[in-house]
């Protein structure tokens, strides 16, 4: 995506096809159709309002009962189900979460159906049933996500490349067979700073990490364009210095390897277990790209960069975030008082 008044481009690899995602039940996505159903209400790609109806099963489900909806998990579901009318359904709210992440400006769209089933065999059944649909109708490439390599590499086998060549998202330490893969497929590849038996403490661990995987890479023939190196984005409510520890190793990995690198991470996990959470992961994009990023794992509906690169740095909730993720307010106490005095809406 090119950015207005900026140089180079920012890559947008669109985070929204994932099972885990939610809306709370009390949001105001759910609603109850015409038939008197709980559903989670949206327009399709042709502006028509529709209902994908929350399933029976689902109201017994934990995350349910504590006032969650995994839409996504239910849309895929019923899409495979070849049931209708809930098959048809399934597939157009699909449909619609690919065309609103394409309008946005995303460049890749992650999938991952890690939380569909605690059975290995139906994530894989379902991540190839996935890329399948998705690609039919989808401009931009995919990028083929998950915490089991075996997942990762029934996507790939089912990507045809027709709107261009897949990203494996991603290899580590630990499972360094990711790398051959990524080879065997001709994918482009997210390479992350975890170690080989835990996450890294530091900016250090951080660097150290990624090198060895960028020089793995490197070793296999991976062209260093095609490399994405994920310094791992750990959220701020736990540690002050977290947004430091990941800023330090974006400017020091971008130093050692040079331009043509990408350097990536799930931005939004910096937020996680806070408020005004579009507002935090908007400024650490920000912070991130000064540093030295030149991609995201990102929502671009609720954060499209060209908003978020227009945003009044002078404004005091973009001070109090920036403040938050620099390690300047301990305990993130500043930020969250602004919020109980409704301070920290962006005008």
């Amino acid at each position: 995506m090119r950015i207005d008044g900026r140089e180079g481009e920012f890559i947008v690899i669109g985070e929204n096809i994932h099972t885990t995602r939610v809306v709370l039940r009390k949001g105001k996505l759910v609603t109850k159709n015409p038939d008197g159903r709980e559903a989670v209400r949206y327009y399709d790609t042709r502006r028509k309002r529709r209902y994908l109806v929350i399933p029976e099963e689902v109201k017994r489900t934990q995350d349910y009962q504590e006032g969650r909806v995994k839409y996504v998990k239910i849309a895929v579901q019923a899409a495979m189900s070849g049931q209708e009318p809930d098959a048809s359904e399934g597939l157009a709210y699909l449909h619609r979460l690919v065309q609103r992440q394409v309008d946005a400006g995303a460049d890749f769209l992650d999938l991952n159906v890690d939380e569909i089933s605690l059975r290995l065999e139906e994530q894989k059944e379902a991540m190839q049933w996935l890329v399948r649909t998705v690609q039919q109708v989808c401009p931009v490439p995919l990028s083929v996500d998950s915490s089991n390599i075996e997942t990762i590499q029934m996507g790939l086998e089912a990507c045809d490349g027709r709107a261009g060549r897949a990203l494996l998202n991603s290899a580590s330490l630990e499972r360094l067979e990711a790398l051959d893969i990524a080879k065997r497929y001709d994918s482009r590849v997210v390479v992350t700073a975890a170690g080989e038996s835990g996450m890294p403490q530091n900016s250090e661990e951080r660097v150290s990490n990624a090198s060895r995987m960028v020089d793995a890479a490197l070793a296999r023939g991976i062209a260093v364009q095609d490399i994405y190196v994920d310094p791992l984005v750990f959220p701020i409510s736990v540690d002050s210095e977290f947004g430091n520890h990941c800023f330090e190793a974006i400017h020091r990995l971008r130093e050692k390897y040079g331009s043509k690198i990408h350097i990536v991470g799930g931005f939004s996990n910096i937020s996680f277990g806070l408020p005004c959470r579009q507002l935090i992961n908007d400024v650490f994009t920000i912070l991130a790209v000064e540093a030295g990023s030149d991609s995201g794992i990102i929502d671009p509906v609720t954060s499209n960069p060209q908003h978020v690169f227009s945003i009044d740095r002078e404004s005091e909730p973009y001070r109090l975030a920036e403040d938050m993720l620099l390690g300047k307010d301990p305990l993130c106490k500043n930020f969250l008082r602004a919020y109980r005095k409704g301070e920290l809406e962006i005008r």
